[in-house]
């Protein structure tokens, strides 16, 4: 038997919504953490300073959060941007909300 484990395709922003950052984990709250501490300080998040979690979906398959992070990546910004509106029109950090969850 092979056991599937969920995932989550995810946006993060900096402080002036400049910047856009597309991801997918398994574990949300971690990897946000991780993003929000700047574990790792040479990263694409790090360097621009996305710490703010402006989007995330869950899928019951990682394998479709992967595609769905691939269509999100193939998109333009204004695509990323409508995304992120669907569900955040204020563009305020969920992290908050998902850590009292």
């Amino acid at each position: 038997m092979v056991f599937q484990r969920g995932g989550c395709v995810y946006i993060m922003t900096n402080a002036r919504h400049t910047v856009l950052y597309a991801g997918v984990t398994s574990d949300l709250l971690t990897r946000v953490w991780q993003h929000k501490n700047k574990v790792h300080p040479n990263s694409f998040t790090a360097k621009y300073g996305c710490d703010q979690l402006v989007y995330y979906e869950f899928y019951p398959h990682i394998e479709e959060a992967i595609s769905a992070e691939k269509l999100i990546k193939g998109g333009n910004r204004k695509s990323k941007i409508k995304l992120i509106n669907s569900i955040n029109s204020g563009w305020i950090d969920l992290y908050d909300d998902l850590i009292k969850e």
